[in-house]
């Protein structure tokens, strides 16, 4: 598994966020359309029907916001020391950005667990923004850019790759 920009990629598996487990929400891209996963949501989005497809809501990676992340453990771990029978951080559920989904019947808007607790680098937030434009350009360039997306995850090892490379691979896959 992989994380390149807002994709989660897993064995083959293209997730905008983080791949979901259990009844998280999440947001799936399969050749055969957007699928809405977790609880409160389902539902397949064709892609001969999709429209649009953007995200909103996506924490972009700052100096402040990853001071606030160490913050956020260092005061986790104090508080796991000193109140040993405390849940620690284990009640929170991480942020969530959200995944419009536009067709011809209307908006669908989608939540997807964000996979960077610190954000994202501001470049790969734009160049995922213009994958997924991307991919409702077409029946022909969705699946040759979403084919790319899969092979890439089968191949690849050693979890994400660093940010020149992901930066690289999201220029290649947006054209």
């Amino acid at each position: 598994m992989a994380m390149v920009g807002l994709f989660w990629i897993a064995e083959g598996d293209v997730y905008v966020g983080a791949k979901p487990s259990g009844l998280g929400p999440g947001v799936r891209l399969t050749p055969e359309g957007v699928m809405a996963l977790g609880d409160g949501q389902s539902g397949l989005y064709l892609w001969e029907d999709v429209t649009a497809l953007t995200v909103a809501d996506v924490p972009v990676k700052s100096l402040l916001r990853q001071v606030g992340v160490a913050k956020d453990v260092a005061w986790g771990t104090v508080k796991e020391l000193a109140l040993p029978l405390s849940h620690g951080m284990a009640g929170q559920a991480p942020a969530t950005m959200t995944v419009r989904v536009e067709t011809a019947g209307g908006g669908h808007e989608l939540a997807a667990y964000v996979a960077a607790s610190a954000g994202y680098p501001q470049t790969e937030v734009d160049l995922s923004r213009a994958v997924l434009a991307r991919l409702t350009e077409g029946a022909a360039t969705m699946a040759t850019t979403l084919s790319a997306m899969a092979e890439w995850g089968r191949a690849r090892e050693g979890g994400s790759p660093r940010a020149s490379e992901r930066e690289r691979l999201l220029r290649e896959w947006a054209g």
